[in-house]
């Protein structure tokens, strides 16, 4: 008989699979996905920030203070998500290695690549 890995949601995997604590960043940044009462006080125990976005009532309108709470959080997070998404995407990269090290060393190149790239940018744009 076959054993069947039990399926969790990505915010079930925050706290065992997402954080890293050996990161010296105490900020989380993350979608409504990731927001759970046991997210947040597995945050605050282990000495991260939330800045994890607030979700819509169920049947009302988000309230004016969380739209704005999101709003300014989705500024920083597109932000950082548009590198991933430009690597992804402009330079087609794939993690297909077997091994951390290997995988580590793939992203390590394309955010060589990237910043390469993203340093001409702006020195055309400043002789412009």
């Amino acid at each position: 008989m076959a054993r069947h890995r039990r399926l969790a949601y990505d915010g079930a995997r925050l706290r065992e699979r997402l954080i890293d604590k050996q990161n010296t960043a105490s900020g989380v940044w993350a979608g409504t996905a990731y927001r759970s009462a046991a997210n947040e006080r597995f945050s605050e125990k282990n000495g991260f920030r939330s800045f994890i976005h607030r979700k819509k009532p169920k049947g009302r309108p988000v309230s004016a203070a969380a739209a704005k709470a999101n709003a300014l959080k989705s500024k920083v997070r597109a932000a950082i998500e548009h590198v991933f998404a430009g690597q992804m995407h402009r330079m087609d990269l794939f993690i297909r290695t077997t091994g951390l090290a290997r995988a580590r060393m793939t992203i390590g190149m394309a955010n060589l690549v990237y910043n390469f790239r993203r340093l001409g940018h702006l020195q055309r744009r400043a002789l412009v």
